[in-house]
């Protein structure tokens, strides 16, 4: 009785996560679950930082899954050092121009303490736990809106390739 109900709550807290909204570069409310994806890469990124590069990586991975069912979502932060100074038109720009980025991008949010952004206080409890630590911080979430595991900053996104194919 007690695992069905530990799988029952696990069932409520995917789909709440899948079903939080935010909003798209564009201004438009979205949720995770509006992209119909059988995985989503989530990832908190930012244009002046060390990690930066790891855009084109992100992108790399995008273009090599969609097709199969992932989609990856860049969150910009300035929560770091300001590390994302723009504003979101300038952002999707300085992604476009210089790491090619055509992965869904969202408003400018916060991804850490009480100001973070709802979602990403629902991934840091279904997570570790932990707080964001840096900039490319990343979420690897399943179907059912699990997530399945959690990536620290220095974790380039080649590879990651392994967990994405065992959940598509």
């Amino acid at each position: 009785m007690l695992s069905l109900l530990f799988i029952l709550n696990l069932s409520f807290a995917g789909s709440d996560i899948l079903n939080t909204s935010f909003k798209a570069i564009d201004g438009k409310e979205k949720t995770l679950s509006s992209y119909f994806a059988k995985a989503y890469l989530v990832v908190n990124i930012a244009t002046r930082c060390g990690y930066t590069g790891q855009l084109g990586g992100l992108e790399k991975l995008y273009q090599k899954y969609k097709e199969k069912g992932l989609v990856v979502i860049g969150f910009p932060s300035n929560d770091f050092g300001g590390q994302t100074p723009e504003v979101e038109g300038e952002v999707k720009k300085f992604c476009k121009l210089n790491y090619g980025v055509s992965f869904p991008l969202t408003s400018k949010y916060s991804v850490k303490g009480s100001k973070a952004s709802p979602l990403f206080k629902k991934l840091i409890s279904a997570s570790s736990k932990e707080e964001i630590g840096w900039n490319f911080e990343k979420f690897l979430i399943n179907s059912k809106g699990i997530v399945v595991k959690r990536y620290k900053s220095s974790h380039k996104p080649k590879s990651i390739g392994p967990d994405i194919d065992k959940l598509l």
